[in-house]
């Protein structure tokens, strides 16, 4: 059975038939291979507006609430701007103990967690063999997994009157602020072990054995080796920690006892209260410190190796 065969050009020997030319590209696929930095922001346009949608506007809708204020008489919201809320914050000694109070036990969270984390990950980086690091890597991903209030609520169970706590013989604190610095700091623990076990390895065993071999005892090489690459490490977890904590209510809504965080004040001023400006206004003391914290961690150079 005789077969067709493609038509060509005599003169320059290229195919005449259509439908096997070389597909000719567009002027607009040809702008994009050209411009590279035009591609990247047509690829980042629609992640980069919805974070400016959600986390930029959001930010600039809560400042802006915190300058309103609320009609002592009809409970309406008085768009008119003013520092009242502010004002309050800073004169009444109730919000500047809250305040004090949710940083030290941030701060308390974050010290206890990187104290946890810098042991666990170092076995699990530099002393454990491959499968039992892929196990431990599991069983520190494991409680992400479960629901934060079931692991709240577990720890309200252990810590309670007549719970495992105590039946252990170790006594239980009950429920306050020490409840909550055991609570948060087991819920945001993993958050700090990954990136310091992270950070640690991408320390090269080689750098470890020359600082041996250099005469370094185990102490010095932890302490003029190990440490210092794990800076960046460290900072990420402790970040996380700290605001994780700052921003919290929950945990001490169900095991602090009778005590109150910036959180707590948020939920209550934007709940019962029905004072939003004023939960607005509170809402800003965490992002204030984290940005004053950020700030001065930039100036010591740290946040470059992140």
């Amino acid at each position: 059975m005789a077969t067709s065969t493609p038509a060509a050009d005599g003169r320059t020997g290229r195919t005449t038939d259509p439908a096997l030319r070389a597909p000719v590209a567009r002027p607009g696929s040809r702008l994009l291979h050209r411009l590279v930095w035009l591609r990247l922001g047509l690829l980042l346009s629609a992640p980069l507006a919805w974070m400016l949608l959600i986390y930029v506007v959001a930010l600039a809708a809560l400042l802006i609430t915190s300058l309103w204020s609320v009609d002592s008489l009809s409970s309406e919201i008085d768009r008119t701007w003013t520092l009242d809320n502010f004002r309050t914050l800073v004169e009444n000694q109730v919000y500047r103990d809250v305040t004090v109070r949710t940083i030290g036990v941030a701060l308390a969270v974050t010290v206890i967690d990187v104290a946890i984390a810098l042991p666990i990950a170092f076995y699990m980086a530099k002393v454990a063999s491959p499968r039992l690091r892929r196990m431990l890597v599991v069983a520190v991903l494991t409680p992400l997994w479960a629901s934060y209030l079931v692991k709240v609520f577990a720890w309200r169970v252990v810590l309670s009157e007549g719970g495992p706590a105590e039946w252990s013989g170790l006594g239980s604190p009950g429920y306050g602020l020490t409840a909550v610095v055991i609570t948060q700091a087991y819920i945001w623990l993993p958050y700090v072990i990954l990136p310091v076990f992270a950070a640690l390895e991408r320390v090269p065993d080689s750098l470890l054995e020359a600082a041996g071999d250099l005469g370094a005892n185990s102490g010095m090489v932890l302490r003029s080796v190990v440490l210092p690459l794990l800076v960046p490490g460290i900072l990420a977890g402790g970040i996380f920690a700290f605001s994780l904590t700052m921003g919290d209510y929950i945990t001490v809504n169900i095991v602090g006892g009778a005590n109150q965080m910036l959180g707590n004040l948020v939920f209550v001023n934007a709940g019962a209260a029905n004072n939003l400006p004023l939960a607005a206004a509170i809402a800003m003391i965490p992002i204030v410190v984290m940005v004053v914290l950020l700030a001065a961690i930039r100036r010591t150079g740290a946040l470059e190796n992140l």
